[in-house]
């Protein structure tokens, strides 16, 4: 496997481009009680560069995702009486969107449900965007030995985000078996996938791998382990697929800009009182200081 050891470069924005230019990032995420986790990877999109973002949350969390912030776009999809996505009613509202969309996100706070599984299914099967899948996305497949080749009917690239114990659950293993071997076990759920496909395993040293090509990341500190921060991460990756780097590449700059973003925000609030988003709010100082940055030479 391949090693990389340098950051792929930040893109200039031509002066003529426009928000079209930068891609349209669809967030399908939330449930009652996690409206904040829908807000978060939206947020994190927006800030990463993405030209449009849109997200789609349960009918009775959507106005308090647009409260966050007026700078996304807003969807009510049909939920369940536990305040859930319901599957099936949910998809007809989707699938106009994922029309307009140039990356769908989808997993963070949507919870565990059999409507959740049904709509990662149909986005599975019916779409041909780019996909990021998070937390409950992720889940809905574990263990991955008892779904075949559910993921590989996708008919364009995935990127699975998974923490530690999410990674457990995908390969039926413990946590403490994924720690041991991270490498290993992001090459291992990466086999489940489509081709142009990529593995983030999130945690202390990030790895990311589309099974040919390995990163381990070394920005980001212990202050990170709070919750919400993965959510962000998904929103960056996004934003970077949105823009037309190659997968890979895009997650290989989302996790080093996330990280770098996660010092920032040490920096300000400490290791203890630093909450997800304060990374958020360290993206666009990111940005400023990486631009422009020294070209990839893996």
């Amino acid at each position: 496997m391949q090693k990389i050891n340098a950051i792929p470069p930040l893109r200039a924005r031509n002066a003529d481009s426009h928000k079209g230019t930068y891609g349209h990032v669809l967030v399908v995420a939330g449930s009652r009680g996690m409206a904040g986790a829908a807000a978060l990877a939206g947020l994190a999109a927006l800030r990463s560069g993405a030209g449009l973002v849109r997200v789609a949350s349960p009918h009775e969390v959507q106005p308090t995702v647009a409260g966050f912030d007026p700078s996304f776009m807003t969807w009510p999809l049909p939920q369940t009486s536990s305040g859930a996505v319901d599957g099936s009613a949910a998809w007809y509202e989707l699938l106009p969107l994922t029309h307009d969309a140039t990356v769908i996100a989808a997993g963070p706070g949507l919870g565990r449900s059999k409507g959740v599984h049904d709509l990662i299914c149909e986005l599975l099967r019916h779409t041909n965007k780019p996909l990021v899948l998070d937390a409950d996305a992720l889940n809905t497949f574990a263990p991955l030995k008892s779904c075949g080749n559910a993921l590989k009917t996708h008919h364009s690239t995935i990127v699975a985000t998974p923490h530690p114990g999410e990674a457990a659950r995908l390969l039926g293993v413990t946590t403490a078996e994924i720690q041991r071997d991270r490498i290993g076990s992001a090459v291992a759920i990466r086999a489940h996938m489509p081709a142009d496909s990529v593995v983030v395993l999130k945690g202390h040293e990030t790895v990311v791998t589309d099974g040919t090509h390995l990163y381990v990341n070394t920005s980001g500190n212990p202050g990170m382990a709070t919750g919400g921060c993965g959510d962000v991460l998904t929103g960056v990756v996004s934003a970077f697929l949105a823009q037309g780097y190659a997968p890979m590449d895009a997650c290989v700059l989302a996790t080093y800009v996330h990280g770098l973003a996660g010092d920032m925000a040490r920096d300000d609030s400490g290791l203890t009182g630093m909450i997800a988003s304060d990374i958020v709010d360290s993206l666009g100082d990111v940005f400023r200081n990486l631009d422009p940055m020294p070209g990839c030479d893996d």
